[in-house]
């Protein structure tokens, strides 16, 4: 496992997106449990959740709940794991995402999100999605004063466009870390608040990180969303003798040392896999192949997960 730094601490330069344990579709808890331990085995010592990931109107918290039984449970050393939590969204009946970005709502919400882990102190807090209703410095002042009592130790911000990145700065000083925002082969549409990133020294992590790849190449022939654009990416796998999914994380690796790619799994075959993008180190024709695949494309910028 090769590591990148966040926040001047040493992480994985693969994380785990635990999200896909939680919501629909979701593995019974010792797959889940199983998966986990796959990734730490495998180095993964960033593992990324949300109070949200829970089935539509179920109680908050699922996903950090299994994340810290998941750590409780493991055999080995996990005092170098970073868990990233985030605040501001909700899941109720019905299954539409919902946002609240008040300062009252994000301090209590930490707090419960701190419990639930069974910490201290959260690692790393990040807004979840900046809330219309809510003045974005508001909700980042949130993450200041959570920061400043202690309740957390680092902050980032979600779904977030450069300006709102440079304003989280102005608030929080080097004390936000990183920004997640939708990224991958297929969307590239956050290719300026990358760039901003890693002129700034924060942490870019995308989320959804292998859009455009099929879900699995593991059980057989894989497919892609629009297979002749992608194409590449599968020709590379081939000849690499990997999966495409490998193929992908490890050219997201190579399009910037801030880039943190936190791809989700829910088996640990999927796991393992993506951990060991972190060891697969693209040549320049290959490097030059997969960046005309993945041309940038005119969609906006998620409103996020």
């Amino acid at each position: 496992m090769r590591y990148r730094t966040l926040g001047g601490l040493p992480v994985s330069a693969i994380g785990l997106g635990a999200m896909p344990l939680s919501l629909e579709g979701r593995p019974d808890e010792k797959r889940a449990l199983a998966t986990v331990h796959a990734a730490l085995d495998a180095g993964v010592t960033l593992l990324d959740t949300a109070d949200s990931y829970h089935l539509p109107g179920a109680e908050p918290g699922h996903n950090e709940r299994l994340l810290a039984r998941a750590l409780a449970t493991y055999g080995g050393d996990t005092s170098g794991v970073l868990v990233a939590t985030k605040g501001g969204r909700g899941r109720p009946a019905g299954g539409d995402w919902t946002v609240n970005g008040s300062p009252r709502h994000l301090k209590a919400a930490a707090e419960a999100s701190r419990k639930r882990l069974g910490v201290e102190a959260i690692g790393l807090y990040q807004l979840h999605k900046p809330d219309p209703a809510v003045p974005f410095e508001e909700s980042v002042g949130a993450l200041r004063e959570l920061l400043d009592a202690g309740t957390i130790r680092l902050a980032g911000v979600s779904n977030a466009d450069a300006d709102r990145i440079r304003r989280a700065r102005e608030i929080l000083g080097d004390r936000l870390v990183s920004v997640q925002n939708r990224y991958s082969p297929a969307v590239r549409s956050s290719e300026p608040e990358l760039r901003l990133c890693a002129e700034l020294g924060l942490a870019f992590l995308p989320w959804s990180p292998l859009g455009g790849l099929a879900r699995s190449s593991l059980d057989g022939p894989s497919r892609t969303e629009g297979a002749d654009r992608f194409a590449a990416f599968h020709a590379v796998a081939a000849e690499r003798g990997v999966s495409p999914q490998r193929v992908g994380l490890a050219w997201l690796l190579a399009r910037s040392p801030a880039v943190v790619p936190i791809p989700g799994a829910s088996r640990p075959e999927t796991a393992r896999d993506s951990a060991a993008a972190a060891d697969l180190l693209l040549g320049e024709e290959e490097q030059a192949r997969l960046d005309e695949a993945a041309e940038p494309d005119p969609i906006t910028l998620d409103p996020g997960r």
